[in-house]
């Protein structure tokens, strides 16, 4: 099981262009599925991930101004897509291009997430990780956490031009890049 001292390794992992990773959360993200992709991909064992909070994948180089945006969209009813970077429990990082969307029951309520994730394309995340080193220079950069969160969010919501969704899909606009 992944402790909390996981450190990044700087071994990158990737996954098959013809595989997906699915998990499904509760409403306050812990895993109550992962499919076979996500667990190889992260080096979790089913007992590992099951019940654990989502971000037990977490890289520390995310920019916090990103799960914001994916916690507020979710809070809103709404999807999202969004390039994440994540660690694995052996310490090896792997990028996906992640889609969430809330799971509702059979009133319409939310009753949990439901996430997809596919390999980003090269080209996209060219554009991606020094956006991601920005934002995360900028987080560390401010006097508060909350502060750093403030202004890296509005730095990310300039280099989207207001529309992250529109911003992402720029990015993914080929795949095979």
């Amino acid at each position: 099981m992944r402790s909390a001292a996981v450190m990044p390794s700087g071994q990158v992992r990737t996954f098959g262009l013809d595989e997906v990773i699915v998990t499904k959360t509760d409403l306050q993200g812990r895993i109550s599925y992962a499919n076979d992709v996500f667990l190889r991909v992260s080096a979790l064992g089913e007992h590992d991930a099951l019940g654990k909070p989502h971000n037990i994948v977490r890289h520390p180089d995310m920019p916090r101004c990103v799960f914001k945006l994916l916690w507020d969209s979710l809070g809103a009813g709404t999807e999202i897509f969004a390039y994440v970077l994540n660690l694995a429990a052996d310490g090896a990082e792997y990028w996906v291009l992640a889609h969430v969307t809330p799971s509702r029951d059979a009133s319409g309520r939310v009753c949990g997430y439901h996430s997809n994730r596919r390999v980003p394309a090269p080209a996209a995340l060219q554009r991606i990780r020094p956006l991601y080193e920005e934002l995360r220079a900028t987080e560390q950069g401010e006097h508060s956490a909350d502060a750093g969160l403030a202004a890296s969010a509005a730095a990310l919501d300039r280099a989207a031009d207001g529309d992250y969704d529109a911003f992402v899909w720029s990015l993914s606009s080929d795949r095979a890049a």
